[in-house]
């Protein structure tokens, strides 16, 4: 039996298997808490303790992201997400909490009472709470790989302000 190479290819040889040294497993020490450190999941329960439906945290000076609250409210009969402005108090100690820089608002974030979402799972995970045929198509839009939905999120959300430009105050919902 012969074996066709294509052009430009050269045949494996198998080799001698290599030598494994042994390795020493170190150990390592859990370093204590700092003391500055912030419980920030138990500095922000109490957003969950009256009330848990999720959080929606969004850009309040976008355009493009007040748009987008809107038409989570039009389409939310049955009010089962709240907003927060990146930009404000309960904001920023939200993002922590989601593991998130304060002053981080490149993305939508959406916090639950045991887990944040972020970029596009965050829009998806809103699709599932609002109207029908929303919570359809996030059924759908989740087969397409978090890599290229999230490739697809960065480009407008970094190109946000250019394409639908911003307010100059924060808008609040309620």
């Amino acid at each position: 039996m012969a074996l066709n190479v294509p052009v430009g290819c050269t045949r494996l040889r198998a080799s001698t298997p290599a030598r494994v040294r042994p390795t020493v497993a170190a150990s390592a020490k859990e370093s204590p808490p700092r003391a500055d450190a912030v419980d920030w999941v138990a500095a922000t329960s109490s957003f969950f303790e009256k009330e848990s439906r999720p959080i929606m945290l969004y850009d309040g000076v976008c355009n493009l992201c007040n748009g987008g609250v809107r038409f989570v409210r039009n389409n939310d009969r049955n009010r089962r997400i709240r907003f927060e402005a990146l930009q404000s108090d309960a904001g920023k100690k939200l993002l922590r909490r989601s593991g998130r820089a304060p002053d981080d608002i490149s993305s939508v974030v959406l916090v639950e009472k045991e887990r944040s979402y972020i970029k596009s799972e965050a829009v998806l995970k809103i699709m599932e709470y609002i109207d029908l045929p929303f919570p359809q198509l996030a059924f759908f839009l989740q087969f397409v790989p978090l890599f290229i939905r999230d490739f697809a999120y960065d480009n407008v959300a970094n190109n946000r302000y250019s394409l639908f430009g911003q307010s100059e105050s924060c808008e609040i919902y309620e």
